[in-house]
């Protein structure tokens, strides 16, 4: 696939390096040249060094014959802008934009073929609150991802010592839990992957990836864990477009707390949020977490532009006895280096990115992605069509199917029901597979297995 991106940036960089790596077309467009020399150097891509919505720029990245542009600029408008001269101009057919003011987002009528002809709008913003909203749902989750429209989850949790599964192998799940459809997807043991069995054995501190019916997903952590307690108080650092989103959709259900040091933008939270509390302040500052009772907060969310910032902020929060702490950060490396030990959860706005872009390039009927694992592993959605004549899965056992290594179905949707994956189990057409690989360089033979042959019509 011949995909443009405009903006080199941390976003644009970590869509180049994953899009890269699966041997599509990819051409860089940026206004930087120290930044594309750089991703130049780490890639086998082309790049172009000019300004992102200028019809002769696009022209030198190859628009005229792209299968895709993909604008995530740090300018919403410039975005917007290259969206519609893609569309024009060179009648690229899949537009993406990564849009992130909220007072564009909340007149969808912008977004049309009519209007601004974006085909996909990604919003990090948007992602991160939906995510962190999910791990507060699920207190002691590493990570809660939907698939099926958020009737099935993708639930990552680490196994503690005095989980009733814990020390007992995965084919007593189904004992523990009569009448439960769940299944484990994957393990990582010491950061390695492990492929379950039945015969497999859970071990404290394993990072277990199980698929359950969202409704299901509490019954099965506590299988794994102690489950904690449900979020009653929240504190949150930083007032930008995350804060603010985060703020707004926690406060009916939490006691909120939001810290911003900035006067004017803390005054106009104060006005857009009708019961979070909102203080004017460092979130670094010893004095002021003591005096809002860090102590016997639920969870401590760090969401300043400042990475380092949200790192430090988030250990003295940890160490004055915040239960649960997340911190907003980019570089992989220093997610590496603090989650767990640290901060419990590290929340990557472009993983986030990446994950909704994904779906867009996939071949076959690919409905949603998300990237696990700081981009190490994937899960997928994919719907099975065809019949026994023109598809590797329809009509077919999952022992039958041809699946690569590292790959397992953790559950299939089917209409109303969700089905756990179990060996016998028969594909039908229509069906919504969610698939778990270790390995990413897979991929392509995943496409392939849910590609429909030409006898299909």
């Amino acid at each position: 696939m011949k995909i443009i991106i405009l903006g080199a940036g941390q976003v644009g960089a970590s869509v180049a390096h994953n899009l890269a790596s699966e041997f599509n077309d990819i051409t860089v467009v940026d206004q930087d040249a120290r930044l594309l020399r750089e991703l130049q150097d780490r890639l086998d891509i082309g790049t172009v060094n000019g300004h992102a919505a200028h019809p002769d720029v696009l022209l030198q990245a190859g628009a005229e014959d792209a299968d895709m542009v993909i604008a995530v600029t740090n300018s919403d408008e410039v975005n917007m802008v290259a969206c519609q001269v893609a569309y024009t101009l060179f009648h690229t057919p899949t537009k993406i934009a990564r849009v992130r003011a909220a007072e564009y987002l909340e007149h969808s009528r912008l977004f049309s073929q009519e209007a601004l002809p974006i085909d996909v709008l990604i919003s990090p913003e948007e992602l991160v609150t939906e995510y962190v909203e999910h791990l507060i749902e699920h207190p002691g989750a590493l990570q809660v991802l939907d698939f099926a429209g958020g009737r099935v989850q993708l639930v990552a949790v680490r196994a503690y010592h005095g989980g009733p599964l814990v020390g007992h192998q995965l084919r007593s799940l189904g004992e523990h839990m009569p009448g439960i459809e769940v299944r484990v997807a994957a393990i990582f043991r010491r950061g390695r992957p492990i492929i379950p069995e039945g015969d497999t054995i859970i071990e404290v501190d394993d990072e277990v990836f199980f698929v359950a019916a969202r409704e299901h997903i509490r019954e099965v952590m506590a299988e794994l864990r102690e489950v904690d307690k449900p979020v009653r108080r929240v504190i949150l650092a930083g007032g930008g477009n995350i804060g603010l989103r985060l703020a707004q959709a926690l406060e009916d259900r939490c006691q909120v707390k939001l810290i911003e040091r900035d006067p004017e933008r803390a005054r106009m939270l104060s006005e857009r949020l009708d019961r979070a509390i909102v203080l004017l302040g460092d979130a670094a500052d010893e004095e002021l977490l003591l005096e809002e009772n860090i102590e016997n907060t639920d969870v401590f969310c760090a969401l300043t532009n400042d990475e380092e910032a949200n790192i430090l902020s988030g250990m003295l929060a940890k160490r004055l006895g915040a239960r649960r702490v997340m911190s907003l950060i980019n570089r992989a490396a220093y997610v590496d280096l603090v989650q767990s030990d640290v901060i419990d959860i590290a929340l990557s706005p472009q993983q986030a990115t990446i994950g909704s872009l994904l779906a867009h390039v996939r071949r076959g009927d690919v409905v949603a992605v998300h990237s696990l694992r700081r981009g190490a592993a994937e899960a997928i959605e994919a719907v099975a069509h065809g019949d026994g004549r023109t598809s590797k899965v329809v009509g077919r056992r999952i022992d039958e199917i041809d699946l690569p290594p590292g790959t397992t179905i953790g559950a299939i949707v089917r209409g109303d029901k969700v089905l756990a994956a179990h060996h016998d189990t028969v594909i039908e057409t229509g069906d919504h597979v969610i698939l778990f690989l270790v390995d990413k360089s897979r991929i392509p033979d995943v496409e392939r297995l849910f590609q429909v042959g030409v006898f299909f019509l």
